[in-house]
């Protein structure tokens, strides 16, 4: 297995890590940011999705989904944080 910060599971903790951040950026911003262009611009977001997703295994049926990702400005730079201190650290 390799060692250092080149791991795959690195790099998911840093996304989870950043888009975390950038989650409790969004919401606090949406609660204290007066109406106004930069609250629209900072707190505006994007949500892909994908599914639903069908198995049937014979024995047991389920649907998975939709799945969607909410990404928003924040997201990124919480992402952005995470790394540069993730890499700071290791």
């Amino acid at each position: 297995m390799p060692s250092g910060p080149h791991r795959p599971r690195f790099y998911l903790g840093v996304l989870i890590a950043g888009f975390i951040t950038g989650g409790f950026l969004t919401a606090f911003l949406r609660q204290w940011l007066p109406e106004g262009p930069p609250k629209a611009f900072f707190t505006s977001a994007w949500t892909p999705t994908f599914g639903p997703v069908s198995a049937d295994l014979l024995v047991v049926n389920f649907t998975l989904g939709p799945i969607g990702l909410h990404v928003s400005l924040l997201s990124l730079v919480g992402v952005l944080i995470a790394y540069l201190i993730a890499r700071s650290l290791f």
